[in-house]
């Protein structure tokens, strides 16, 4: 691919200020684009994606703001459309992955992940369609390998992703029309940072990759990269599954 095969677009990333979303950001900055990078809370960490992209000569800015709150979503549009002019990629990559049994399960906790994986898909989807269809844009949204092998513990977050899969195909079909594409990458096992005392998620431990080793965030962001890209353009309502082929392991 290009070195640069983005240039003059515009992408917008949520839940970027970490593992496979930062790297899902400096892989669109490496390939050229503007990115606007969304982060729920930690303002250190949205700002040191930007920092990062800077310094590497490229363009990016910060957008705090809880995608499951449709203002959020509204205020990343309005961002890249006030300071950037156009809006080409949409990155939906925000999700909770809070792990409880369903005995222990609230209402509460149920929503909280299905407001930020799905409602927060719809809203920024929502928000950024009418820039995205200026260009022939492109969407992405963020999987999950629960969904698709179940695992203990994570019910709402196996509903909430196992939805991106219908609300990706659905918005391939709607969208198709305005040369729009809009694909699920699943990630299996990826080496991500974890907050101390946070348990490793069961499914990892019995589907390993028979490659014999972790993925990482740069292996998704890269596969989002092309997606995004002029090579990426005959491919839509697709789930593509990034694992280094777990689904065949033990």
């Amino acid at each position: 691919m290009s070195d640069k095969e983005l240039a003059g677009k515009v992408a917008v990333v949520t839940g970027a200020g970490r593992n496979i979303g930062r790297a899902i950001a400096l892989a669109l900055a490496e390939a050229g684009a503007t990115v606007v990078v969304n982060a729920r809370a930690n303002r250190a960490e949205a700002d040191a994606v930007v920092a990062e992209i800077v310094n590497k000569g490229g363009s990016a800015l910060t957008q705090l703001g809880d995608v499951a709150d449709p203002g959020t979503a509204e205020a990343l549009a309005a961002l890249a459309a006030s300071r950037l002019k156009r809006i080409d990629i949409l990155v939906n990559n925000a999700a909770l992955r809070n792990e409880k049994p369903i005995d222990e399960m609230s209402y509460a906790d149920w929503r909280a992940v299905l407001a930020v994986t799905l409602d927060g898909a719809f809203h920024c989807s929502k928000a950024c369609l009418p820039w995205l269809k200026r260009n022939g844009g492109t969407i992405v949204n963020i999987g999950g390998m629960s969904a698709h092998i179940g695992s203990s513990g994570r019910v709402h977050v196996m509903t909430a992703k196992a939805g991106i899969v219908g609300f990706t195909r659905g918005l391939a079909h709607d969208l198709a029309g305005d040369n729009i594409t809009v694909n699920c990458v699943v990630p299996g096992a990826v080496a991500t940072a974890r907050l101390a005392g946070t348990v490793k998620p069961a499914h990892h431990l019995t589907h390993g990759a028979i490659l014999g080793r972790r993925g990482s965030p740069g292996d998704v962001a890269a596969l989002v990269r092309f997606l995004a890209g002029p090579g990426g353009r005959f491919i839509t309502g697709q789930t593509i599954h990034i694992n280094g082929g777990a689904y065949h392991g033990s």
